[in-house]
């Protein structure tokens, strides 16, 4: 079943009710509900939200992945589970015994998969870049040669090569906003199932940051940021679009479909929260010794 993402953008009380989340927002004197069992993720982008602790431990019980924004309405915080899955502690001992040849050929995997999804977006937009294919088809063990970091620095360069000193990062220009906001959603929707897959997402394969407790999900997003990419690219090329400094709720309910954006795994097509629990159950089956191929998407 494919779960739903809920954004509380005004004023608003959560509470639980019969296994239903209550939702009641004063100002527009309104009450909804929605089965917690429904909840994918739960954004709360409103200074005046208050949730209920038995909504807080229902959520957490049902696996659903509670973010939350700063007063820039930026995704800020993210709250998961610390164990929801049957064989939790067996399950850490594979991830924690995982070998670094195995962790270098994972990661190796992980970045051709999202080169590849990054020439993906090119073709789409009518680009192509030999060098990038040569990248893609070049990366080393632990991709040692950096071939995700000359391949992105390619990879911006011409999919804004009509835009004068376009610069990919956090804190720069717009459209970096779009771009930041919806890594923030697939951030939610990987590290969720990392954790329903029972796994700790802050033991990375790469990543690794004492101030993380996401490294497993930002490595494991990669392959799927060129989804969010193609969805923010089809917003700005809009006939006069202007990207505004802070997002409005209307462009953000458009980055709130990246759970249910349809991608293609082994030729089986499914909305990308299906997906990417398939990418994170082949990866802990890769930590059991059971296959040494993770499952991701291609674009």
């Amino acid at each position: 079943m494919i779960k739903k993402t809920i954004y509380i953008g005004n004023p608003a009380r959560l509470s639980l009710d019969h296994g239903q989340m209550v939702i009641e927002r004063p100002e527009e004197k309104s009450r909804n509900t929605v089965p917690v069992e429904d909840t994918g993720i739960l954004i709360l982008d409103h200074a005046q939200t208050s949730l209920t602790h038995g909504l807080m431990e229902a959520l957490i019980e049902n696996n659903s992945a509670v973010l939350m924004c700063n007063d820039k309405h930026m995704p800020h915080g993210l709250v998961l589970p610390m164990d929801v899955h049957s064989t939790f502690s067996e399950n850490l001992k594979h991830q924690i015994g995982a070998s670094e040849p195995l962790k270098k050929q994972l990661w190796k995997q992980t970045i051709e998969a999202k080169i590849s999804n990054q020439i993906g977006v090119l073709k789409q937009c009518d680009k192509r870049s030999s060098r990038m294919e040569y990248l893609q088809k070049n990366v080393q063990s632990g991709d040692k040669t950096n071939a995700e970091g000359q391949a992105a620095a390619l990879y911006w360069k011409i999919i804004f090569d009509d835009v004068e000193h376009f610069t990919r990062g956090r804190f720069d220009m717009p459209p970096n906003n779009l771009f930041n906001y919806g890594y923030a959603v697939l951030r939610s929707v990987i590290a969720r199932n990392l954790v329903g897959s029972g796994m700790l997402p802050a033991l990375g394969i790469h990543h690794r940051n004492k101030y993380n407790a996401f490294c497993l999900a930002d490595d494991i997003m990669e392959p799927y940021r060129p989804y969010v990419d193609r969805l923010v690219l089809d917003i700005i090329r809009v006939p006069g679009f202007e990207c505004p400094e802070e997002l409005t709720k209307e462009l953000k309910v458009k980055l709130l479909q990246i759970p249910v954006i349809d991608v293609e795994i082994s030729g089986m097509s499914s909305p990308l929260m299906v997906a990417a629990q398939r990418t994170t159950a082949s990866l802990m089956r890769c930590f059991e010794g059971e296959s040494r191929k993770i499952m991701y998407p291609e674009i």
